[in-house]
């Protein structure tokens, strides 16, 4: 096969977007992330899936219930166009490990990018086989917060996302309904719908 052939080929494969995260809970900046990155990657379909059992974050905090947050998810995320909220790592035992899910949405005819934030995407040799991570997809990294100019490790094939800078966070959410603010305009509604009939972060 030659150069052209191997270019053509690509070209037929869809490109789709993984956005993975524990979403506890999903927020603004989470949502205009979804939405900017299926435009800016041009991607066929973006698939959410919020972590069933996270295991970087284990111990660290109380963390919702998986189903939950797979219906926060699919509040948040359910009308973005060519985006669907997946219960993948949910429904699956045991750690969420993002290779996992890599290896079970990875097909001849498809071509994976994985969106991180520039602070999980510099600490990539830390996950779990990150050389597999490597082979399957290609990254697209968003900035956060104190990591504008963080970078994955020179073996990963990423570009850069251009988002509004934001600064929301799940941490900043979860803090104001414990303080007993307001998080209107942070928050879709449907999602605080689902804050307030669980009493979550309280």
């Amino acid at each position: 096969m030659d150069v052209d052939e191997d270019v053509a080929g690509e070209d037929a494969k869809s490109r789709v977007g993984i956005v993975g995260g524990t979403f506890d809970p999903p927020h603004v900046a989470h949502v205009a992330l979804v939405a900017g990155a299926r435009h800016q990657l041009e991607l066929d379909e973006l698939i959410v899936v919020p972590a069933g059992q996270p295991w970087q974050k284990v111990g660290s905090r109380e963390i919702s219930p998986a189903p939950v947050r797979l219906e926060m998810a699919e509040a948040a995320f359910g009308t973005i166009e060519g985006c669907h909220v997946s219960d993948r790592e949910i429904t699956r035992t045991g750690d969420s490990y993002t290779v996992d899910t890599l290896e079970e949405l990875s097909a001849p005819d498809r071509s994976l990018v994985l969106v991180l934030g520039a602070d999980a995407a510099a600490g990539l040799d830390s996950w779990h086989r990150p050389d597999d991570i490597a082979r399957l997809a290609t990254l697209a990294v968003f900035p956060r917060r104190g990591h504008e100019n963080a970078s994955p490790p020179e073996r990963f094939g990423f570009e850069r996302l251009q988002l509004p800078g934001l600064a929301v966070s799940s941490t900043d959410i979860r803090d104001r309904v414990r303080s007993g603010h307001p998080i209107d305009g942070l928050v879709p509604r449907e999602v605080i719908a689902i804050i307030e009939r669980e009493t979550l972060y309280r």
